[in-house]
Order: structure tokens, then C-alpha cells, then sequence
């Protein structure tokens, strides 16, 4: 897929692009000099939930009284202001955001919090809107949880309290539920046993789950409108019904059978990590491993200990070795005394999400067998041949990537083509995210803080940026205006993914299909609201190609958001549609005529 367009060259006289950029800087300023952004401030408690518990055996019931402390909380109305762009009418919208990141470790001594806290930074790419950590010392739960950075939200003392040699860390971008701390991750049931839980996915039929714990006879409440709540009650009620029909099973049998039929009733992306009293830690992966979930051991002088997480990135801080992937359908328990245990638990097919190792996870990670830097490396081959196939590699002096995901692409890209490779974009790593600023002039002027285009590098060039993918458009927007005040005479796109024109229902969050820029827009529309002279997109069967190349065990990939084949089969457009209806989806859009929005989605079966 590819666009050119052609414009007058740079001058003292600026080009149409580069005028059309400002004026619509100029109209966003307008529009936000009249902007009824409301934005509320109180003081309330932290939300702490630093809760530790009565001994294992007896009720677990009361949590330790939070430290209250005064925050503010801004909350942003719908500044979803209109811009003029030739024709098509965007709406700002933040930017694509990420899952979560979960890791779970068992020592034979010592304490596990630091370790946790390590990995939860390796993961903090999956999830920066909160944190949590939930420890065991044999005897009771400890946990801390608040919405921030890791940094933020543990600290020295949090590190003293969160005593116990086995824990799970989870850190979080809200794909379903809310922003409230209260959402953050553990969450816990007091019944049966006591039960702490951790989730990276979506599940697709949380509604019709919720409706079956209202009926299920043991009186489920749930505090929140997590999907993550919904199936730590659903795998809880599954052991209670165990328990209850065949009360001479072991607690082993028990759990497994419960995650058996837990997997059975839920539809979905889910990989989980659960700390169970008298049980230890149990971890379990979807039939179709949408989400990746990774083993690690460590030989201690007392034995082997263990570690869970979702990227193998995440172990070599604190000395774990990869083992292996969970296996979709699979459960695997560490005991308490740090013995192994496996079982598939229903049939599974490895059909991973292929936008893990376009975007989601760190080049320094191996998911499936398949190493994210590798795989890169080759889409940046593949993108090289389309590049010089269209005869574009004599149109373009230098190979530019967008920080910091593209850079394995960009690097070989420039290589098979030949040409330089330069850092012309350079990356304040200081800027918060651009979404929470309280209006759309600050949240543009905080991507110029943090990109700065180098007009050393720029000046008089024709240049070919490399992004790992194009999403909703508006940063990259804002970049191709940057680099052409720097001096570009020519701005050419790259993509190292396809099209992206359908939702991400599995644990990313981007629902509506009204905010992809290429739901609705052919390649040349999507190049001329973008302001570049040309777009080139990644072929799909070029990344599946490449893909299979790494894993020839994998059959089919998840590529739901480029091809709206979803391998769960369960989704629908009347899914959809009430997806974009709920908040997920709702108000941050690309506005267009309704009869372009794509309506035809396939599932597999």
C-alpha cells in the first residue's frame, strides 16, 4: 500500500504542507481559547488498599487502615474539538496506549517485593496508569496498589511492609473498567481460601460472565467494572462448585478442575498469575495464547525458585533463566514448597496477537519462540524491498526512525537500501503523557517537548521517517510538521505494520473504529491528512510471512486489528457497535460519514 503526493519544493515561501500545518496549530489554538475544558479538584485518600490480613485459616476480612493523604485528581471533560483538515475532520484524541505487564515470583528465601519492583520497571512499557504488588510470608497477604508510575507508587517503607518470599506484580493501562485506583491490580476474594489476581488481556463476554455471577447461588458481589474482577470471581465460584460436588478431591484437583471449567465459560485474551492460600502461586494462559505469558527459574542454594511474567525481558534484572511459554490452555502451579506442576486444562492452538511484536512488547524479549528484535529486523528487510520495488530509493536521502520502537526496522531498512541512517527525532524522556494535558494546544505543544526535530539533520533532505505503526495519526501528524520546519524538503512515510482499520478487542485499547485513521481512509487520504509526500504501509502477508519464518509451529497469528479476523470467534459488529457506545469507545473519533465505517468483520472459528 502506498501514496505519493507532490509538492513545490522548500523555499523562503513556505509550501502548501507546511502552511496548511500551521493554520491548523492556529485554528486547535482557537478552538481551545473558547474550550469549556472542566477540570475539578479535591482532596480525597490515596486509594492505598495497603492491606494485610488475618492469618491463613481464619477469615480474611479486614485491611489495614490506608494512609490518608491529600491528592488531586483532574478530571478532563470532552475536549473533542474539530480540525479542519481538507476535507476530513479529526478529533484530538490521546494516543495508543498499552495493556498491562504482569510478573509473579517465588523464592525459597528471602523477600520477593524488590525483585517484583525490578521487574514491574523491565514492564513499565505495558502499563503506566497504576501498580501493584501483593506479597505471602505463610501467613498473611500484604498489598499495595495506586494508580502512578512504579516508581511512584512503591517506596522504601512499602518495600519493609510487603514482607513474604512469593508475590505478583501487575502494572496497568485500563483496557476495560476505569481510572480509579480501586481498579488497580491484585485484585482479591476472601472466599474460598483467599485468592489474589492478576490479568493482561480482555475478556469479550464480561457482560454475559456478570450476569451468570449474579445467579451462581453464592452471593458474588463486584466492586468494580474490571473484567479482571469478573474472572477472579468466575474462577473462585468454579472452586467453590468444585468443592462442593466432589469434596473428596486433593486441593490440587480442585484448582485445576476449577481453571478448567473457568477457561471453558470465558472467551477472551486472558493471561493470569494467582497467589491462592494453601495452594501457592497458579498461572494460566488462554486456549489461543493472545497474550503472552512466560516461565523462568533460578537455582538458589535452597533450591529451585521461580518466576512468571509476560515479557522474558523482565528476568534478566534478577538472574531468571527462560524456560519456556505457558502453553495456551495450560495451567502451571508452584506449591509451596516450590514443586512444579502442569496441566492442560482444555485443547489450545497458538494463535498469539501479532501487534505484540510490532508495537506492545521490547525488542530485548522472546514471546513464542519468536525473538521481538529478529522479527523486526525482517519486517525492516521487507519494508526495504517495497521501498525499492516502487523505485522510492532514489527519491529519498536518509532513513529516519520515529523513538523508540522503529528503530530495529529503520536500522535495516536504511542497510538493504543503502542509505544513511539517522537520529534526526531526539526524545525528551522527561514529558508526561501527552493525553492528561487540559487541552488540546498544551498537549501539542508537550509532543514538541517531547520530540525535537534536528535541523542539522533535516535541512534541504528528503527524508523517509520509519514508525512502527500509525494507530489514530495524530502524532505522526504533528511530526511530519516538525521535521518539515527543520529544514525537510521531502517527508516520506513508512510503516512497519499494515493498516491498522479494525479494534484491538483483546487487551489494547483501542476500541472504536471511528478513531483509526485507516478505517475508513484509502492509503492517499490517510497520506494527505497525515501532510507527508508519500505513505507506505507494510504488506499484511509480507508481516504474517515474516512472522511464520521465526515460529513455522504457529499457523495462524491474531491480526485482527488489520484483517478483522478475530480467532475467538465470537465478535461480531454488534459487538463492536456496543463497544464504541460504551466509554472504552466513546468520544474520541475520527469523525466520518456512517456508511464508510467498516462494518464487515470476520471470526474465525
Amino acid at each position: 500500500m502506498i501514496a505519493i503526493r507532490s509538492y513545490p519544493q522548500f523555499s523562503t515561501r513556505k509550501p502548501e504542507a507546511s502552511r496548511r500545518s500551521s493554520n491548523c496549530f492556529k485554528i486547535a489554538a482557537n478552538f481551545n481559547t473558547n474550550s469549556k475544558t472542566t477540570i475539578s479538584c479535591h482532596s480525597s485518600s490515596s486509594n492505598i488498599l495497603a492491606g494485610y490480613h488475618c492469618r491463613f485459616g481464619n477469615p480474611l476480612q479486614l485491611f489495614e487502615s490506608p494512609r490518608h493523604a491529600a491528592s488531586q485528581r483532574i478530571r478532563l471533560g470532552k475536549d473533542t474539538k474539530k480540525i479542519n483538515t481538507g476535507g476530513s475532520s479529526i478529533r484530538a484524541r490521546r494516543q495508543v496506549t498499552r495493556m498491562c505487564g504482569i510478573i509473579g515470583i517465588f523464592k525459597q528465601e528471602g523477600a520477593a517485593a524488590p525483585e517484583l519492583y525490578e521487574g514491574l520497571l523491565m514492564l513499565q512499557h505495558r502499563g503506566q496508569d497504576s501498580a501493584g504488588i501483593v506479597t505471602f510470608d505463610s501467613e498473611r497477604f500484604r498489598e499495595r496498589k495506586d494508580n502512578g508510575l512504579v516508581k511512584d507508587v512503591f517506596s522504601k517503607e512499602t518495600m519493609e511492609f510487603l514482607r513474604g518470599s512469593t508475590g505478583i506484580g501487575h502494572v496497568r493501562y485500563p483496557t476495560a473498567g476505569g481510572l480509579s485506583a480501586q481498579e488497580a491490580q491484585p485484585f482479591f476474594v476472601n472466599s474460598p481460601m483467599g485468592i489474589y489476581l492478576i490479568h493482561n488481556g480482555n475478556l469479550t463476554n464480561t457482560s454475559e460472565l456478570r450476569n451468570r455471577l449474579a445467579g451462581s447461588g453464592f452471593g458474588r458481589h463486584l466492586r468494580t467494572e474490571s473484567d479482571s474482577e469478573v474472572l477472579l470471581n468466575i474462577f473462585a465460584d468454579a472452586m467453590h462448585k468444585v468443592r462442593s460436588s466432589t469434596p473428596e478431591l486433593d486441593i490440587l484437583e480442585t484448582v485445576f478442575s476449577a481453571c478448567t471449567s473457568t477457561m471453558q465459560q470465558c472467551s477472551g485474551a486472558y493471561s493470569v498469575i494467582t497467589l491462592i492460600n494453601q495452594v501457592g502461586m497458579f498461572a494460566f494462559r488462554d486456549p489461543n495464547g493472545i497474550r503472552p505469558l512466560v516461565l523462568g527459574r533460578r537455582q538458589s542454594q535452597y533450591g529451585n525458585e521461580w518466576c512468571f511474567a509476560s515479557e522474558d525481558c523482565a528476568f534478566g534484572p534478577i538472574g531468571f533463566e527462560r524456560v519456556r511459554d505457558v502453553m495456551p490452555g495450560e495451567a502451571v502451579l508452584i506449591t509451596e514448597d516450590g514443586s512444579i506442576v502442569s496441566r492442560q486444562c482444555v485443547a489450545g492452538e497458538l494463535n498469539p496477537c501479532i501487534f505484540e511484536y510490532i508495537y506492545l512488547s521490547r525488542p530485548d524479549s522472546v514471546l513464542n519462540d519468536i525473538s521481538v528484535y529478529e522479527l523486526q529486523l525482517d519486517l525492516g528487510r521487507a519494508l526495504a524491498s517495497r521501498v525499492r520495488d516502487l523505485g522510492l530509493d532514489t527519491q529519498v536521502d536518509m532513513i529516519v526512525p520515529v523513538p523508540d520502537g522503529s528503530r530495529p526496522a529503520a536500522i535495516e531498512m536504511a542497510h538493504d537500501l543503502g542509505l544513511p541512517y539517522r537520529e534526526g527525532l531526539v526524545k525528551n524522556r522527561y514529558v508526561g503523557r501527552t493525553f492528561i494535558m487540559p487541552d488540546q494546544r498544551t498537549r501539542e505543544l508537550s509532543v514538541r517537548r517531547k520530540l525535537n526535530a534536528m535541523r542539522t539533520v533535516f535541512q534541504d533532505k528528503r527524508v523517509m521517517l520509519v514508525d512502527d505503526s500509525i494507530v489514530r495519526g495524530t502524532t505522526m501528524t504533528q511530526i511530519v510538521s516538525m521535521v518539515r520546519q527543520a529544514g525537510a524538503s521531502k517527508v516520506y512515510l513508512a510503516s512497519a505494520s499494515p493498516p491498522v482499520k479494525y479494534p484491538n478487542v483483546y487487551g489494547v485499547d483501542m476500541p472504536s473504529r471511528k478513531e483509526l485513521i485507516a478505517s475508513n481512509m484509502t492509503v492517499e487520504e490517510v497520506c494527505e491528512v497525515l501532510g507527508a509526500d508519500g505513505l507506505i504501509y507494510q504488506e499484511l502477508d509480507d508481516l504474517v510471512k515474516v512472522a511464520k519464518s521465526h515460529n513455522p509451529k504457529i499457523t495462524k497469528f491474531d491480526a485482527s486489528c488489520f484483517d478483522g479476523d478475530y480467532v475467538t470467534g465470537d465478535i461480531d459488529t454488534s459487538y463492536l457497535n456496543a463497544l464504541e457506545n460504551k466509554g472504552r469507545g466513546n468520544g474520541r473519533s475520527i469523525d466520518m460519514p456512517e456508511e464508510a465505517v467498516p462494518t464487515e468483520v470476520t471470526s474465525s472459528t
